[in-house]
């Protein structure tokens, strides 16, 4: 049996070897990673309101004697873990994306992990996107149904599955993401929808990475394009554009009662602490036009960036691809000696030969500050 040191060398050999960053302080849009300040290129923080000091103070000001003040729920939902705030966030995202109920999960992980392991059974088909996130991979190996992941946003490769293999099944899930978190492109929603209502079957969208960034009203991609009603689950996590912690699942009630009571990652879970949830509250209640104008700046920046270096990327994550890993990561290492906080994604996050660098944009860089990346 090969020995956990001799793999964990593989790794080294191969530039695949991964290491938590020394990361002193993050200053807005800013990083000091041993001792050295970068302009933070690698974040999810796409509206830079993790650092907004000034929004941080104004919180803790408004709510600091507030009696769901307190960072640890100390118990699941289902125990004594939930209070009145819960509740009314799940309000504010069922409203926010039209439909009848929502749930809390403790993170996008968990969320996708739980509705995908929980909500197709033995007898019933899954039809996943291959470029979907780990933890959609995960819920299906955990699932008891069958499933079969169809190429990368090829939606003729998945109506092939359709007509081969929807018969053969009582109940069928199709799943993509909106916004696809190592490429930056967007996946065919519409088609989806198409292929959904001709097959009878449930959509789920993953708007993990288009939350807070498109459409009027933050909702993301399906939103963007009319779709929200056409969408029978959607997941997002709190925690890239909105800064908060946990992850949202917006479905109609049934949906959402059957994960209440079928759901391991949400039942057996000590829920977020009540901080964040009425952190992600105040946001959404009480700050949702700042969220709006930097979503904006966002959406401009990316506007003026792709016109420079065009790429699959249709988003704010921007891919280069370098091929090996060991350029992706001599790459990175030259970037960041020149101030730019960029890290190499290689495998196996990505597959062998597409190592990059995922360059993230986020509201409050300035054109100027990074135009001569892409030059």
């Amino acid at each position: 049996m090969q020995s956990y040191k001799q793999k964990l060398e593989e790794l080294r050999e191969n530039s695949s070897y991964r290491t938590i960053k020394n990361i002193q302080e993050k200053d807005g849009k800013y990083i000091i990673v041993d001792d050295k300040k970068m302009l933070n290129l690698s974040s999810n923080d796409y509206l830079n309101l993790s650092t907004d000091n000034d929004l941080k103070l104004e919180f803790i000001e408004k709510y600091k004697n507030h009696p769901d003040f307190l960072f640890s729920s100390a118990s699941a939902r289902l125990l004594t873990g939930s209070s009145l705030i819960y509740k009314k966030l799940e309000y504010n995202f069922s409203k926010l994306f039209n439909k009848e109920s929502a749930l809390i999960f403790n993170t996008g992980y968990q969320a996708n992990l739980g509705i995908v392991s929980t909500l197709a059974q033995r007898g019933d088909l899954i039809l996943s996107d291959k470029l979907n996130h780990a933890s959609v991979v995960a819920g299906l190996k955990l699932s008891s149904a069958e499933h079969f992941r169809y190429n990368h946003m090829d939606c003729e490769h998945l109506e092939r599955f359709l007509k081969e293999k929807r018969n053969k099944y009582n109940n069928a899930i199709i799943i993509s993401e909106s916004v696809f978190s190592m490429d930056g492109d967007i996946a065919d929603i519409k088609k989806l929808v198409e292929l959904k209502k001709k097959y009878n079957c449930l959509l789920m969208i993953d708007e993990a990475h288009a939350f807070g960034v498109f459409g009027d009203k933050l909702q993301g991609v399906s939103a963007q394009l009319g779709l929200l009603d056409e969408i029978d689950i959607i997941t997002i996590t709190l925690g890239k554009a909105l800064a908060s912690s946990g992850a949202i699942c917006v479905a109609n009630k049934t949906i959402i009662d059957y994960l209440v009571n079928k759901a391991s990652s949400f039942i057996f879970s000590t829920a977020i602490a009540p901080i964040n949830v009425m952190w992600s509250n105040f946001l959404l209640e009480e700050k949702f036009n700042l969220l709006k104008e930097k979503k904006e700046k966002l959406n401009s920046l990316s506007k003026k960036v792709h016109k420079i270096y065009p790429s699959i990327s249709q988003s704010q994550i921007i891919p280069v691809i370098l091929g090996s890993a060991q350029n992706a990561t001599n790459k990175a290492l030259e970037l960041q000696q020149k101030g730019f906080y960029v890290l190499p994604i290689n495998p196996p996050t990505v597959p062998v030969g597409t190592s990059r660098l995922r360059i993230s944009l986020t509201s409050d860089i300035k054109f100027e500050e990074i135009c001569n990346i892409f030059g």
